[in-house]
């Protein structure tokens, strides 16, 4: 697996698992102001989900890494 390679496969699983951390622990404003959204997280601690985010992400990574380059798995045709 070259660098780009590395790279796409890690920007790819970063935004999936991004995704699926999201919705852990949002809870909604109970009196909104006017104007604001009703459904607009409290808190939604984003600083926090990105660095969970990007663990989980690079520990998916070297798992992928590890498969493709001991062959448990194969992209190339045959």
């Amino acid at each position: 697996m070259n660098w780009f390679i590395g790279t796409a496969a890690y920007v790819i699983i970063w935004w999936v698992v991004i995704f699926m951390v999201l919705p852990f622990g949002v809870r909604r404003v109970d009196a909104p102001e006017a104007g604001h959204d009703a459904g607009a997280p409290q808190n939604p601690r984003l600083k926090l989900k990105a660095a969970v985010t990007t663990v989980v992400a690079g520990v998916l990574w070297l798992a992928f890494y590890w498969l493709v380059n001991s062959n448990l798995i194969s992209f190339r045709g045959s």
